[in-house]
């Protein structure tokens, strides 16, 4: 099973357009050995020739042409991409649906409740049912994933990870937004004896959760920001991290505290906010982290299991 990175970063990318922060600074001008990342999506293929989409970001188009093993091969229009997994319905997981409009046969799997909110929206309608042919995704189950030309060799186990609803849907749960099971959830993806686990987002590490991903050996994280308080000890924001529905890196509650005695063989952050400095290769943060066994993911990063 191959397993490509093409984007690492949270929503808005590395750096973010308009942030001005002391990590997008460094990555604009070269310092700090702060490397550019486009927003988090990965792609899995059992033979590498057919493949999963597991989130479509806004970045897509650009993380397509990046990767030469996704430029079309036959024909005058082709995509080795047969599939689509969402793992929830925020901006920065189903945007790049919208660069997939061009009349191109795949198959488009999410919950219920992530389609529901793509149904309610007409500008998914760009994605005619004559091409793009949606399934429900349920939780628990073991599915062999098909693409529109049939199985892809790739076995994929959905279950719900504590989150938030999409942050353009947080008027409507006003005192109340974790959302639903099938809001935010966590991928375990296996071909074969080959399986790792695909964690975008996570609010925090629950015993369910922690048994889920026991004996992984392979897992990316919600890396999306390094102490809880960062935005708002930055000024840039109010909002904490829990309160954005994502686990801290640090601090007795953090990821790293929480993962510490799992037996876990490869643990990579993905997701992670431009504000974070594990961004920087240079930072102690990101010395921190390293000596605690995590990698930061990057873009174009490849991994056979």
């Amino acid at each position: 099973m191959e397993v490509i990175v093409l984007g690492s970063a949270a929503g808005g990318g590395f750096p973010q357009w308009n942030c001005n922060a002391p990590t997008s600074r460094a990555a604009r001008d070269g310092a700090g050995r702060a490397k550019v990342r486009t927003q988090a999506s990965i792609a899995v293929s059992a033979d590498g020739d057919r493949w999963l989409l597991i989130n479509a970001s806004p970045d897509l188009r650009q993380q397509l042409l990046q990767n030469r093993v996704f430029w079309p091969r036959h024909g005058l229009r082709d995509t080795p991409i047969e599939a689509v997994l969402l793992t929830s319905a925020e901006i920065d997981h189903v945007a790049g649906l919208l660069s997939m409009r061009e009349s191109q046969p795949f198959r488009l799997w999410a919950t219920s409740s992530v389609l529901e909110i793509l149904a309610e929206n007409p500008i998914f309608g760009a994605l005619s049912p004559d091409y793009v042919e949606r399934g429900r995704f349920p939780l628990g189950e073991a599915v062999a994933v098909e693409g529109h030309q049939g199985p892809l060799g790739i076995t994929v186990r959905a279950f719900p990870v504590p989150g938030k609803v999409p942050l353009f849907l947080e008027s409507r749960h006003p005192g109340d937004l974790a959302g639903s099971a099938e809001d935010t959830i966590g991928l375990e993806i296996s071909c074969g004896t080959a399986r790792f686990h695909y964690i975008p987002g996570c609010a925090r590490l629950t015993p369910e959760l922690s048994n889920q991903l026991q004996g992984s050996s392979l897992l990316f994280f919600d890396g999306t920001l390094w102490s809880d308080n960062e935005l708002v000890d930055l000024g840039i924001s109010v909002k904490t991290g829990a309160r954005m529905g994502h686990m801290s890196i640090s601090g007795p509650g953090g990821t790293l505290a929480a993962f510490a005695d799992m037996a876990i063989n490869r643990k990579i952050f993905i997701h992670v906010n431009t504000t974070n400095p594990v961004l920087a290769e240079d930072a102690p943060e990101r010395a921190t982290l390293t000596a605690a066994g995590w990698e930061v993911a990057e873009d174009g990063m490849r991994i056979s299991l």
